[in-house]
């Protein structure tokens, strides 16, 4: 139940966070905090930068939600093989995601920077998904295992 729920909660704010992120590239405010990875009032921003900041700081808890779906899927001894290869991958495309965002604000949104990231966004979110499908199979059949156990219970007494 754990898994479900986080690996959910994880494809949801990854969803938002690439909503966010259409929105910080369509409007242009990508370079309005040109440092990184704070912005140059430090921890609390200024208006002025507060859509990036935004951007960032979801940026910042999805990363973090998506390493701690993967430890689970990892440790998780009914997560079948594929569900954690799924989950490694979206670690690692996590990792990468952060690490080219650094790179596409150091460059100065260079166009191809800016489209890779998008890309791994979206293998990142794919992946998210294939764990989030795993894990909901895994509560279907851990359901139907209790149910098939209580019905043997009930014939046998």
């Amino acid at each position: 139940m754990l898994l479900k729920t986080l690996s959910f909660s994880t494809l949801s704010i990854l969803f938002v966070l690439i909503f966010i992120g259409g929105y910080v590239s369509a409007s242009g405010v990508g370079l309005t905090c040109p440092d990184w990875p704070l912005c140059p009032a430090g921890l609390v921003p200024l208006q002025d930068f507060i859509i990036e900041y935004f951007h960032r700081t979801i940026a910042a808890i999805t990363g973090l939600m998506v390493i701690i779906t993967m430890a689970f899927t990892l440790k998780s001894k009914q997560a079948p093989k594929e569900m954690k290869i799924a989950s490694i991958i979206a670690g690692s495309a996590v990792i990468a995601q952060i690490t080219l965002g650094a790179i596409v604000i150091i460059e100065r949104l260079h166009a191809h920077l800016v489209t890779l990231h998008l890309g791994i966004g979206i293998i990142l979110f794919s992946m998210m998904v294939l764990v989030t499908l795993y894990s909901s199979k895994i509560q279907n059949n851990n359901n139907k295992k209790t149910s098939i156990s209580n019905l043997e219970k009930s014939t046998v007494s």
